[in-house]
């Protein structure tokens, strides 16, 4: 996982997760340091269509370790 901090990504692949409402995001890093570094987090109760977040841009924040994804749109 990236260290703490704001990351500006785009969401490359999203696939239904685990739970009700769950989706699995593969995003990928768009500036900095890591650009071009794939992630991949678990938005939980999402609640959205998988298809609909292809190409998706979002900010991924990590503090304490822990990843949030914003998504735009």
């Amino acid at each position: 996982m990236l260290e703490d901090g704001s990351y500006d990504v785009v969401v490359v692949d999203a696939t239904e997760g685990g739970g009700d409402g769950d989706v699995a995001l593969e995003l990928a890093v768009l500036s900095g340091e890591h650009k071009g570094e794939m992630v991949k987090v678990t938005a939980v109760a999402l609640g959205r269509d998988p298809l609909d977040l292809l190409a998706v841009p979002a900010t991924l924040a990590v503090e304490g370790g822990i990843p949030r994804v914003v998504l735009e749109g």
